[in-house]
């Protein structure tokens, strides 16, 4: 009998070589702080079984693969100084660092990457995607860990995540305002060491203003 074709596939206990590629981003409706969930979706090269992936990634902001408006670079001067120095100032910024368990699947799964958001603008990164208006965030993400496998035998394997495993994404900067509108509708967040804030506080009380907010508009009317 002539030989049955086989498919074409991954080498049996070979290594699984992976792909990444993100899908889509979305602001979650229900957490307890403001988060952005990323669809990755996870491919086996040659198809097969992988058993687990325990996944590190690593999202940084590439922040010269975008242009921006009069009112982003005058926000953006406190990161990289005047416009006529990015050339030289303009850089790529760390966001965050996540790591999670994608379970066992065959060929392709997706999975998704939570992000916290805030507006800790001492943080570069919250204090970049703050001062953006309209258009997309260039995002890129790095992965490493490990993944799990069968080897010759069905015995358990595991490898490294090749280095030099990334994908690229551009994120709606209106999907970032709505996971922070979602928490934090019309507000931003300004944090202050204790005696700044006692003065500030005493100032308020001084002048018989309402709130907090109060004393700052009234501060910033006199000076």
């Amino acid at each position: 009998m002539p030989a049955v074709p086989q498919p074409i596939g991954a080498p049996a206990g070979a290594a699984p070589q992976l792909s990444f590629a993100v899908q889509d981003a979305g602001a979650e409706r229900y957490s307890a702080t403001p988060t952005l969930n990323f669809a990755l979706q996870i491919q086996r090269a040659g198809g097969g079984p992988v058993r687990s992936i325990l996944l590190d990634t690593q999202i940084q902001i590439a922040a010269r693969r975008r242009s921006y408006g009069e009112a982003e670079q005058a926000w953006l001067v406190e990161l990289f100084g005047t416009p006529e120095r990015w050339s030289t100032t303009l850089r790529t910024l760390p966001w965050t660092r996540t790591t999670l368990v994608v379970p066992p699947f065959t060929d392709t799964t997706e999975v998704t990457i939570p992000v916290p958001c805030s507006y800790d603008l001492e943080a570069n990164a919250d204090n970049y995607l703050s001062g953006l208006q309209s258009g997309e965030v260039p995002l890129e993400f790095l992965f490493s860990g490990s993944v799990f496998y069968a080897g010759e035998g069905g015995m358990l394997q595991t490898a490294r995540i090749s280095w030099d495993s990334e994908a690229e994404y551009r994120l709606p900067v209106s999907v970032w305002r709505e996971a922070m509108d979602r928490h934090f509708p019309g507000a931003a967040w300004l944090r202050l060491g204790r005696p700044a804030y006692e003065r500030l506080r005493a100032y308020k009380a001084e002048h018989g203003l309402r709130t907090l907010e109060d004393a700052v508009v009234h501060l910033v009317g006199e000076g």
